[in-house]
C-alpha cells in the first residue's frame, strides 16, 4: 500500500492510500478558493452525570444531501472540484471540513457562566473522513476483501497517528450508513474521531471489565466469547481469528458484535492474518444484514478500542454493528425509556435476530 500526504486549499491534510499497483502519483492540486478552516468547538461537563458534551455550532452549515453529480467525496472532475483533488483514488482520508473536534480551536473560559460545577474546555481533538472507494454507487459490503483489508490498515494507521495528537484520549473509527441513521452524504465513507476524553461507554465497559477481572481473574469479553462459541445459538459467522455473534443482551433490533479470538487493545495490534480474516468475515456479516429485509440495511459500525493512555490491559478490541430498522419499513425509536432513563427495550430476542441473520 502506497501512502501519499498532501494539503487541501484551506490547509487541511489529505492522505491517499493506494492498493492498486498501477495507481498514478498523487500530485493534483486543490484549485478551490476556500477560506481557512476556523472551527469553534468546545466541550462541557454535565455536572449531574459527569459526562462531557461536545458543542460545534459551525457544523450547522455543513453539506446536506447534495445531488450525486455534486458529491464532495467523489474524485474531482473537470469543472467540478471536490474535497479530493485527484481524478481517481483507492482510499482517501482527509480532515473534516466541519469537524466536531479540531486541533486548533480557541481557548474558552474554564467554567460556564462562572458555575464551578460546570467545567468547560476547548474542543481539541481531530476528526477525519475516510472514503472507502471512489465509486459513488456502491457500499462497504460490496468492496473486495482486498479493499476491506486496505481500509483496516488505514484505520490502524490513523489510530496510531491520532494517538500522537496532543490531548487525544480515545480514537473512534466508525461508519454511518443510510438516511435513517442521519447520513447526509451517500458516498461510501466513514469517519474517525479523536476525543479529548474517554467516552462514557468506554469508561463503563472498563469499569465492568475491572470488576469482573478482580472477581474471576479473566477478561469478561474473553469469557463471553468462549461461552457464545460453545453455545452457538447466537453465532452468525466464524473465521480462524474472529467470531460474529448477536450479543445475549442486544439492545437494537439488529445488532452484531465482531470479536477477535485474541485479546488486543486496538487495531494497530492486529496481525496480518487477523486483518485478512476480518476482511472476509465482515463482508459475510454485511451481506447477511443486507439480505435480512432484501434492502440496503441502515447501520452504524462502531470500533471499540482501548483509550490511548489508560485501561489498555482491560480492553478487548471489537466491532459493534447495529441497525435502527426493526422491520423492512419500521424504525426503532429511542423513546421514553431509552432516551429518558437509558433502559433499552428490544422488540425481538437476540436468538430470533441471530436465526434471521443466519437464514438471510
Amino acid at each position: 500500500m502506497r501512502r501519499t500526504a498532501a494539503k487541501l486549499a484551506d490547509g487541511r491534510e489529505i492522505i491517499y492510500f493506494d492498493d492498486t499497483p498501477d495507481a498514478p502519483p498523487r500530485t493534483a492540486v486543490d484549485t478551490r478558493d476556500l477560506p481557512e478552516s476556523q472551527p469553534h468547538s468546545e466541550v462541557r461537563r454535565d455536572p449531574l452525570t459527569g459526562e462531557w458534551v461536545a458543542m460545534a455550532a459551525h457544523r450547522q452549515t455543513r453539506t446536506y444531501k447534495p445531488p450525486a453529480d455534486l458529491c464532495p467525496l467523489c474524485p474531482t472532475a473537470p469543472g467540478k472540484p471536490t474535497e479530493i483533488p485527484e481524478s481517481s483514488y483507492d482510499v482517501a482520508v482527509f480532515e473534516n471540513r466541519f469537524p466536531s473536534l479540531a486541533e486548533h480551536v480557541p481557548d474558552v473560559p474554564s467554567t460556564v457562566d462562572g458555575m464551578p460545577m460546570v467545567h468547560r474546555a476547548a474542543g481539541r481533538g481531530r476528526c477525519e473522513v475516510v472514503c472507502f472507494t471512489s465509486d459513488h454507487n456502491t457500499s462497504f459490503g460490496e468492496l473486495t476483501p482486498h479493499r476491506v483489508r486496505t481500509v483496516v490498515d488505514v484505520w490502524a494507521d490513523r489510530t496510531e497517528a491520532f494517538a500522537e495528537v496532543p490531548g487525544v484520549a480515545q480514537v473512534f473509527p466508525f461508519e454511518n450508513r443510510g438516511e435513517e441513521i442521519g447520513v447526509t452524504l451517500h458516498h461510501p465513507h466513514g469517519q474517525i474521531y479523536g476525543y479529548p476524553f474517554v467516552t462514557p461507554k468506554t469508561e463503563r465497559m472498563l469499569s465492568v471489565a475491572g470488576e469482573y477481572f478482580a472477581e474471576h481473574g479473566t477478561h469478561v469479553m474473553g469469557d463471553v466469547l468462549a461461552a457464545e462459541r460453545a453455545a452457538g445459538t447466537r453465532i452468525i459467522a466464524e473465521g480462524e481469528h474472529w467470531t460474529a455473534f448477536v450479543p445475549a443482551a442486544a439492545r437494537w433490533p439488529v445488532e452484531v458484535h465482531v470479536v477477535p479470538h485474541r485479546q488486543v487493545p486496538d487495531l494497530p495490534a492486529l496481525t496480518d492474518a487477523e486483518r485478512d480474516d476480518f476482511a472476509h468475515l465482515y463482508l459475510r456479516v454485511l451481506h447477511m444484514m443486507d439480505a435480512l429485509y432484501d434492502r440496503p440495511l441502515p447501520y452504524i459500525a462502531a470500533w471499540h478500542q482501548a483509550p490511548v493512555r489508560t485501561g489498555r490491559d482491560l480492553s478487548w478490541l471489537h466491532l459493534e454493528v447495529f441497525s435502527v430498522l426493526r422491520t423492512k419499513d419500521k424504525l426503532k425509536y429511542l423513546a421514553g425509556s431509552e432516551s429518558g432513563m437509558g433502559v433499552w427495550i428490544n422488540d425481538v430476542t437476540p436468538e430470533q435476530i441471530a436465526e434471521r441473520l443466519r437464514g438471510s
